[in-house]
């Protein structure tokens, strides 16, 4: 049977998208659900105990840069760019807002450091930008860019790192990994001390995050080339646990996307490097995992497919309408969900 993107539709009150991450970061809501469908209802503070010594929680390292910028056209009207891979030196791959006003040839001012050019145009709004400057690229952008919230937060950010996990690393994505902002240092050091390792890879999140399902059958869904790296460190450290029997517990769908990815047919993780364009929805069959950390993800989402293809679809939406009726905290800054069927 082909599903439809509506087949993954939830209803969502919009009083529980969370504006603010949780304070301090652990303290957000977990629901945890267990074989059998057992369904549990927690804090993050409590994940140790529900994992194992010899257990391996793999993280995205990946750094969120300050990609969205407001330029101005040479007829004074304003035109957002949300950064999404760098190309080049001087060129990146973006979204322009209105595409209209970003035409072939148009010129952007961003302040007094930074202005581009449209190079350009590709369909869905996004846009070749070639930038001039004058100094560092990444220390202009500080200063001049800011965080990439989606568009459904409505609250200023007051503290840029509150959008970026503890152990971020490797500048280049337009989103965060959302699922690691619940950890804090003293809980990874808490859950070590318990005999569970951890291994980093890295995915630069890209225009996958933001682009909707627009395709009434999700099959005819093209997900966006995104940048993905897996040490050799990290992919011994997989290959061996998956080989003793261990579990491994992927830290958000970015986590998840990464392995399955870089893992041959028999479920072998390669090091290396390269461009993934992966699309996980159901049927699948996982190769690398055995749980997942994850939020509460939008209706209708590339994100909930992939959660969906993991736990089922029906189990999935009655966990996520049991969240609801428990006013559990929905999306980036929301609350989160350990899966272990």
């Amino acid at each position: 049977m082909t599903l439809k993107t509506s087949d993954f539709f939830y209803d969502l009150p919009p009083e529980l998208i969370a504006q603010e991450p949780a304070t301090p970061r652990d303290s957000s809501r977990l629901l945890v659900y267990e074989s059998g469908g057992n369904i549990s209802h927690r804090r993050f503070y409590d994940i140790g105990e529900y994992l194992r010594a010899g257990d391996l929680l793999v993280l995205n390292n990946t750094r969120v840069i300050p990609a969205r910028l407001l330029g101005i056209s040479a007829s004074g009207a304003a035109v957002e760019i949300l950064l999404l891979k760098r190309l080049d030196y001087l060129r990146w791959e973006a979204i322009a807002k209105p595409a209209k006003r970003a035409r072939l040839g148009a010129k952007l001012n961003f302040g007094d450091e930074l202005s581009g050019e449209i190079v350009e145009t590709l369909e869905g709004g996004i846009r070749i930008v070639e930038f001039s400057f004058s100094g560092v690229f990444e220390d202009i952008l500080n200063k001049t860019g800011a965080m990439p919230l989606p568009p459904y937060i409505k609250k200023p950010l007051s503290d840029r790192e509150r959008y970026q996990t503890v152990y971020s690393k490797i500048e280049g994505s337009a989103a965060a990994p959302t699922a690691g902002f619940h950890w804090t240092p003293e809980l990874i050091e808490k859950v070590k001390a318990q005999g569970v390792e951890f291994a980093e890879v890295l995915l630069h999140i890209g225009l996958s995050t933001f682009r909707p399902v627009k395709s009434e059958f999700i099959e005819d869904h093209k997900m966006h080339s995104e940048y993905y790296e897996v040490s050799e460190a990290a992919a011994e450290a997989i290959n061996r646990a998956k080989a003793e029997k261990r579990r491994v517990i992927a830290v958000g769908t970015t986590a998840v996307r990464t392995l399955e990815s870089a893992a041959d047919e028999s479920g072998v993780v390669r090091a290396g490097k390269g461009a993934t364009e992966i699309f996980i929805y159901p049927p699948y069959k996982f190769k690398t995992i055995d749980g997942m950390i994850t939020n509460f993800h939008l209706p209708e989402s590339t994100l909930i497919m992939l959660v969906s293809a993991f736990l089922g679809r029906e189990e999935t939406l009655k966990a996520y309408n049991l969240a609801v009726a428990e006013k559990y905290r929905f999306f980036s800054f929301g609350d989160a969900c350990l899966l272990l069927p």
